[in-house]
C-alpha cells in the first residue's frame, strides 16, 4: 500500500524511510549510485529531502523491485526519464499503458518554472544556514 507524501517542504531521512518503506542504508547507497537523488544537507550535516527526492526514491524502488531493472539499467532509465527522452507510461483504467501527449513549448515553460521555484527553495535554505553560522 502506497503512503501519501505529507504536504511539507523538507523531510528527514527517517521520515523518507517510513514513507517509502526503505532502510536508511539503502537510501544512502542509492544516493551514491543515482545522481538524480541528491538531497541537500543542513548545517549539522543531516540529509534534508524534498518531495521531488521522495518521488525519485519511489521511482528507483519501482524500477528495481517491480520492473526488474539492475542498478545500471535503472540508472540509465531514470536519467533518460529526467532528460525527457523516455516517457513514463501512464496506466489506463481498463487498457494497456499509454504515453502522455507531448505538449511542446508550454510543457517546457512549466518545467522551467518548476526548476526556478526549486532553486529559490534551495537558495532560501542556504541563506538560512549562513545566517545561523554568523
Amino acid at each position: 500500500m502506497d503512503k501519501k507524501i505529507p504536504n511539507k517542504l523538507f523531510f528527514k531521512i527517517g521520515e523518507v524511510c517510513e514513507i517509502t518503506d526503505t532502510q536508511p542504508y539503502v537510501l544512502r547507497y542509492w544516493e551514491s549510485e543515482f545522481p538524480a537523488l541528491a538531497p541537500a544537507k543542513n548545517s549539522s550535516g543531516q540529509r534534508i529531502y524534498r518531495r521531488r527526492d521522495i518521488e525519485t526514491v519511489l521511482r528507483i524502488k519501482q524500477l528495481l523491485y517491480e520492473e526488474g531493472f539492475t542498478i545500471a539499467g535503472a540508472k540509465k532509465r531514470l536519467e533518460a526519464e529526467m532528460a525527457g527522452r523516455v516517457e513514463t507510461p501512464i496506466p489506463a483504467a481498463d487498457g494497456p499503458s499509454v504515453n502522455p501527449p507531448d505538449l511542446g513549448g508550454a510543457d517546457r515553460v512549466a518545467a522551467l518554472r518548476q526548476v526556478r521555484e526549486q532553486l529559490r527553495e534551495i537558495l532560501t535554505l542556504l541563506e538560512r544556514n549562513d545566517r545561523t553560522r554568523i
